[in-house]
């Protein structure tokens, strides 16, 4: 069997429901250990410049338990100077960049590289130099994907939110469409040395051919994981995705 891609679980949305009523319960750093116990390789969190989800303290929380549990805490940021100051002081093992909106419900579309070349290579920079591995959310493009090798980043995140909309909506001729250019990409982005990593909208159904493509060395999964949840309990619900990878390897 090919050797399995990372499993990195975003456990934001348990902090989404912490806040939906304020208070502490229930706590995303509880979340985490869960499902650090549960084989969960990494954890990642998105601490965005609203807070709708995690909190400073938050963070500060996860970084300690990721260092005692020796798992690899992904700090989500958009690319701006107090998140920057905040990320350098927390010195998470990883940071992924990602693009924000205040108005967006959840993260929508990869950032834009070639356009924000000059603000994100210098924010890279300092980030890897301060030791975190930086990793770039973008769109599976040829421009984005050289955009992102001529940054200190090594890793690209490909935005896999199209491709999950497009098998919710039936069309199965778009959604071939969109493995395809994750196949190419993929070559491509590890030619030029980045590794590579998937994420958005991933779930029991459609992670299969996403984790197959022989590059796909991590997965970020979230929302669904943290909704199954509530029906399955966290530990089997990561064992079930855990699972679905496994079988898609595997053939």
């Amino acid at each position: 069997m090919k050797s399995l891609p990372r499993l990195g679980v975003n456990i934001d949305h348990i902090a989404t429901i912490r806040n939906a009523r304020g208070g502490e319960h229930p706590d995303p750093v509880a979340g985490a250990y869960t499902a650090i116990r549960a084989g969960a390789d990494g954890i990642t969190a998105h601490l965005r410049e609203d807070r709708r989800h995690m909190r400073d303290d938050d963070m500060v929380r996860l970084q300690l338990l990721c260092q005692s549990e020796n798992v690899p805490l992904n700090m989500e940021m958009a690319a701006t100077s107090d998140m920057l100051a905040i990320a350098l002081n927390l010195r998470p093992k990883a940071v992924c960049i990602v693009p924000e909106r205040r108005e967006e419900r959840t993260t929508e579309g990869g950032l834009d590289v070639a356009a924000g070349h000059n603000h994100i290579a210098p924010i890279s920079r300092a980030l890897k130099e301060n030791g975190s591995r930086v990793s770039l959310f973008i769109e599976a493009t040829e421009a984005q994907i050289r955009a992102a090798s001529s940054t200190a980043a090594e890793v690209v995140e490909f935005h896999t939110g199209a491709y999950a909309h497009a098998l919710d909506d039936g069309d199965h001729e778009k959604a071939d469409f969109y493995l395809e250019t994750f196949r190419q990409s993929a070559k491509l982005a590890s030619d030029l040395g980045l590794e590579v990593h998937f994420g958005h909208g991933l779930t029991f159904d459609n992670v299969g051919a996403v984790a197959a493509i022989p590059e796909c060395v991590e997965l970020n999964i979230g929302h669904f994981i943290i909704g199954e949840a509530i029906f399955l309990g966290l530990e089997d619900a990561i064992a079930e995705m855990r699972h679905c990878v496994t079988e898609a390897r595997a053939s």
